[in-house]
C-alpha cells in the first residue's frame, strides 16, 4: 500500500502531523519505536510537571501556618513509589488518549524503528517496508552526552530514568543548569535532597533574559540549592556506592546520584540511507519544513530550530499541510518558553540584551508584591518585565518570573502574534484581582503610566 504521508516518530511533531494530515484527507501511516507521545509526554515535560506539582504542594504546606492552617502533624514527606505510580498513570492516560486520537482519524500505527531506504521507502525494524508519496521525519531528540570521564556510571541518571527511581537521593548533583536541570533541582530539593547544580556557563538558564536568570538563581539559593557556575566537571568516579566528582579549581563533590542535564540532541536514526544537508548535527530545513530532499520534511527536535514540544507540534502541522500541497510557514519569534520552578518563569520574544542590539527600546517593570492576588496568595516574589520598541510601541519581549508566569506568557504570545502595541495593550482591562493585572501595569510602565507604581522622582 502507498500512503499519502508516512511519518517516522510519534512525538509531538509526529502525531500532530499525522492528525493534521488526516484532517486534510490524507491517508497516513505513523511509525514509532516506543510509546506514542515522545520525550515530552513520557520522560520529559509531563513527568517533570507531575513531580513539580508535588514540590509546590510541599512548599504550600510549609507556609500554611502563616495563613492560619495548622496541621496536627505538620511533617510531610514523599513516598516515591506512589509518586512514580501516579506519574505513570498520568503518562498512560495521555499516551492512550493520543493513540485514541490517531485511531479515530484512521492513522495506521506501525511499531518499530523506522528508517529511510535508498529508494525513499520506510523500513520498519528491517523486516517490513511501507511507502509514502511524502515522508515526514519526526524522530525527535535524545539525551545529549558530554565527554566527562565516568559519565556512563549507572549512578549518573538522565531524564530517561530519573523519573523511575524509588528512593530520594540524599545528595543529588545536577550537571547543567538549563530548564530541566533547574526544574528537577527544585523538585528534589523539596523532596528532601541536598542539591548542587554545576553549570559551565556564567549563569543558569543562560538563554533567558539576564535579569530573570539572576533572580531565579537567587530564589533557588534561598531554598538551599547550591549553584556553581563557570565551572567544568573533569571526572566522575564511583567509590563505596557514591560518586566522587572532580571539579575544575574546586574541592571534590561526593554525592549519591547525579543527573546529566545538558540538553538534548537530534535523534537521526530515521534518516537511514538517505543523505541530507545538515547543520551542526541537525537536519537542515527551509521555512516550509522541507529538507534538501524534495518531498521529505523534518519538523520538531530533529531540525534543532526550537527544541520545545509546543514548537514541534506546530512544526508538525505545518509540515503536514505543506506535504499535502499547502505553502505555510511558522513564526518562531512569538513562541513562549516556560520554566516550572518556584517561582515560575515565562518568556516570549527578545531578551533585553538582544533587543538593545537592534532597537531603541522602552523597558517597563512591575513587581508581584504590588499585585493584589499575588499578595492574597502569599506569592509576591518576582516581576513582569516588558520590552518595547520606542518608535512604534511594538512589544519585542516579555519576561516574567513569579506566580502564574507560564500561563501569562501565553497571553503575551497572543498580543505579540496579533501585533498589538503597548499603546493598545495598556488599555486592556483585566479582571480584578488577577495576576494578569501585573502585565498591564508593566506595559504601562513602559510609557510611565503605571497606576500602582510610585513616581520615583517624588520619593
Amino acid at each position: 500500500m502507498v500512503y499519502d504521508i508516512v511519518i517516522i516518530g510519534g512525538g509531538p511533531a509526529g502525531y500532530h502531523a499525522a492528525i493534521k494530515a488526516a484532517h486534510l484527507g490524507g491517508k497516513v501511516a505513523l511509525v514509532e519505536k516506543g510509546p506514542i507521545g515522545g520525550t515530552c509526554l513520557n520522560t520529559g515535560c509531563i513527568p517533570a510537571k507531575t513531580y513539580l506539582k508535588n514540590a509546590e504542594i510541599l512548599e504550600e504546606v510549609s507556609k500554611s501556618e502563616n495563613r492560619g492552617i495548622v496541621f496536627k502533624d505538620p511533617n510531610a514527606s514523599i513516598d516515591m513509589e506512589r509518586l512514580v505510580q501516579y506519574k505513570n498513570d498520568v503518562v498512560m492516560t495521555l499516551t492512550n488518549g493520543v493513540v485514541g486520537l490517531l485511531k479515530s482519524n484512521n492513522v495506521d500505527i506501525y511499531k518499530g524503528i523506522g528508517k529511510l531506504t535508498k529508494d525513499r521507502k520506510v523500513s520498519i525494524d528491517d523486516k517490513e517496508t511501507i511507502e509514502g508519496e511524502k515522508i515526514i521525519l519526526a524522530g525527535g531528540s535524545k539525551v545529549a552526552n558530554i565527554g566527562i570521564k565516568g559519565i556512563e556510571n549507572p549512578l549518573v541518571l538522565t531524564s530517561d530514568n530519573i523519573f523511575n527511581i524509588k528512593e530520594i537521593p540524599k545528595t543529588l548533583l545536577i550537571i547543567g543548569g538549563g530548564v530541566i536541570g533547574v526544574e528537577l533541582a527544585s523538585a528534589f530539593k523539596s523532596f528532601g535532597s541536598e542539591v548542587i547544580i554545576v553549570e559551565l556557563m556564567d549563569r543558569i538558564v543562560p538563554n533567558m533574559d539576564r535579569e530573570i536568570s539572576e533572580f531565579l538563581k537567587e530564589s533557588l539559593e534561598e531554598k538551599g540549592i547550591k549553584i556553581i557556575t563557570s565551572t567544568k566537571i573533569e571526572e566522575i568516579k564511583e567509590e563505596n556506592n557514591k560518586l566522587t566528582v572532580s571539579i575544575d579549581g574546586q574541592d571534590n563533590l561526593i554525592v549519591d546520584k547525579a543527573l546529566l542535564s545538558i540538553g538534548r540532541a537530534p535523534d537521526l536514526r530515521a534518516i537511514g540511507e538517505i543523505d541530507f544537508e545538515m547543520v551542526n548535527g541537525r537536519i537542515k530545513v527551509d521555512e516550509y519544513m522541507e529538507t534538501s530532499q524534495n518531498g521529505i520534511y523534518a519538523p520538531g527536535d530533529i531540525n534543532g530550530i526550537k527544541m520545545l514540544a509546543h514548537a514541534a507540534s506546530k512544526m508538525g502541522e505545518i509540515a503536514a499541510k505543506n506535504a499535502l500541497g499547502h505553502r505555510e510557514k511558522i513564526n518562531f519569534n512569538n513562541i513562549p518558553h516556560a520554566i516550572y520552578t518556584m517561582p515560575e518563569v515565562g518568556t516570549v520574544g527578545l531578551t533585553e540584551e538582544k533587543a538593545r542590539e537592534k532597537y531603541d527600546i522602552l523597558v517597563g517593570k512591575f513587581p508581584f508584591v504590588g499585585n493584589g492576588r499575588a499578595l492574597a496568595s502569599g506569592q509576591t516574589r518576582g516581576f513582569v518585565k516588558v520590552i518595547a520598541d520606542k518608535k512604534y510601541g511594538e512589544i519585542l519581549g516579555v519576561h516574567i518570573i513569579g506566580i502564574g508566569a507560564a500561563e501569562l506568557a501565553n497571553e503575551v504570545a497572543v498580543l505579540m502574534e496579533m501585533e498589538i502595541t503597548i499603546y493598545e495593550a495598556g488599555n486592556i482591562v483585566h479582571g480584578h484581582p488577577s495576576y494578569g493585572e501585573a502585565l498591564t501595569e508593566a506595559i504601562n510602565d513602559c510609557l510611565g503610566n503605571a497606576i500602582h507604581l510610585p513616581k520615583l522622582e517624588n520619593i
